[in-house]
């Protein structure tokens, strides 16, 4: 029976038979999209499990809880994001910017797969073409004669295709280039990625294909499309760096199967990418002598501590209004922290620009880098360089109280691996026994950060 058309409005989940700029109900403005009604779709079949069987009540004690068997990416960053390998009959939602290498990774990953699990796999391509697809894996000295392509980008014809191949892996690139043909909007459209992604989840979970969907990202880099296609999937990847720089990092923003906020590291070569074993051997500048404005701290990412250098620059403002601009780290953290630093540390920096950075475009999101960017600005406002084998780590509340942050113990012994001997830390976080070689100053106050560094 042919699907029938409808149009839904996006935020009060009213139905309308035509479309209209405002809708009738909440009143909210262009949120009307095109949709597929439900009309031409056997009840009987609405309500089954994903598997195609009858759904049945069961208790939780009667339910299997072994779990599954994953497949190898080939790729130990990578699996460590997606929380130990590729889960049979889970989709995987990856975007990134334009040219950061989402077409390059998926392509060393599918041929790292059906090379080491012995299973067949399908990269399907919406943007490029199949001599371009071919290309890239030749230059990428991947094994070509066991790789399979398909260039298309209707949905019907693409479920069609795999389930004549029976991939165990299926790449989708890109969602936004797919289209269904029971909808008039073009490829791309809110309706449309929404649809036709929904209809490539249900054929991943009734066959057990893992699934790879590539996104395009906005200008503010989140995923383009609706918010229900992040909801969808198991697991949301983002592809981060500069297109222009050597690095890139895998991070994990949801995942059912794993750590979420876990971050892979990878080195963009000639040859494609290449794993990064040991990222805090390459996110360190080491200074031959120590320089104004600079600390190392201790970041932890999923479950991997990891060191990152952080830097500040203050100088006098020629502006009415100083500017406060960061790299890797938010912006309205770094004004509260100048405002908790001169409340509560009697230090001013009205009449100056403050400038934070995170070495090696790696973006810090947790609290705990709160420490490190108060005393970095407190060595570049002194012009007093800080010892060179000093770690900080600690999160600093309005009151000007020094938190404990997760992981303390283990942030402590990777900066032991790496030669630091020194570190200012929350009170909260001093393990015990003291690691080996490591002069721990404990604080619970910003006042007692300060007189450390002083």
């Amino acid at each position: 029976m042919k699907a029938k058309k409808q149009f839904e409005c996006q935020a009060c989940g009213s139905t309308f038979s035509k479309w209209s700029g405002q809708c009738g109900a909440c009143e909210d403005w262009n949120t009307i999209v095109e949709t597929v009604a439900d009309a031409g779709v056997d009840k009987r079949q609405r309500f089954t499990s994903d598997r195609g069987v009858a759904a049945e009540v069961r208790t939780l004690a009667s339910i299997d809880t072994a779990e599954q068997p994953r497949l190898d990416t080939g790729l130990a960053e990578l699996d460590r994001v997606l929380g130990g390998g590729l889960v049979p009959g889970s989709v995987v939602l990856l975007g990134g910017d334009p040219g950061i290498g989402k077409t390059t990774l998926l392509l060393q990953s599918l041929a790292a797969t059906r090379a080491l699990n012995s299973v067949d796999a399908l990269y399907v391509s919406g943007e490029e073409s199949a001599a371009q697809i071919s290309l890239r894996a030749e230059r990428l000295k991947l094994p070509v004669q066991d790789l399979k392509l398909l260039t298309e980008t209707d949905v019907d014809r693409i479920i069609t295709q795999a389930g004549q191949v029976k991939p165990a892996v299926l790449v989708v690139d890109s969602i936004q280039t797919v289209y269904s043909q029971v909808l008039q909007s073009p490829p791309g459209s809110v309706a449309q990625v929404r649809e036709c992604a929904s209809r490539l989840v249900s054929f991943a979970k009734s066959t057990g294909v893992a699934l790879y969907l590539v996104g395009h990202v906005t200008k503010d880099g989140s995923i383009a499309g609706p918010r229900v296609l992040e909801h969808m999937v198991d697991a949301t990847l983002y592809f981060e760096g500069d297109p222009d720089g050597l690095y890139r990092m895998i991070r994990a923003i949801k995942n059912r199967f794993g750590a979420v906020n876990e971050l892979g590291v990878f080195q963009m070569t000639d040859e494609g990418l290449r794993e990064v074993a040991n990222p805090s051997a390459i996110l360190l500048s080491r200074h031959d002598t120590p320089v104004p404005g600079s600390v190392v701290m201790v970041t932890r990412e999923g479950t991997r501590p990891m060191l990152v250098e952080v830097q500040a620059l203050v100088d006098e403002s020629q502006l009415g209004n100083p500017r406060r601009v960061t790299v890797g780290l938010d912006q309205n953290r770094l004004s509260m922290l100048l405002a908790v630093l001169h409340r509560h540390g009697g230090i001013s920096t009205a009449g100056s620009d403050v400038f934070a950075n995170i070495v090696g475009g790696v973006r810090v999101t947790e609290t705990g880098a709160d420490l490190a960017i108060v005393l970095a600005v407190m060595s570049s406002l002194r012009d007093r360089p800080l010892p060179h084998d000093l770690i900080v780590f600690g999160e600093i509340g309005l009151a000007g109280e020094i938190r404990p942050v997760p992981g303390g113990p283990e942030r402590l012994r990777e900066a032991t691996k790496h030669g630091f001997k020194r570190a200012i830390a929350p009170r909260g976080n001093v393990p015990k026994p003291i690691p080996d070689g490591l002069q721990i100053t404990v604080v619970s106050r910003l006042g007692e950060a300060l007189e450390a560094i002083s």
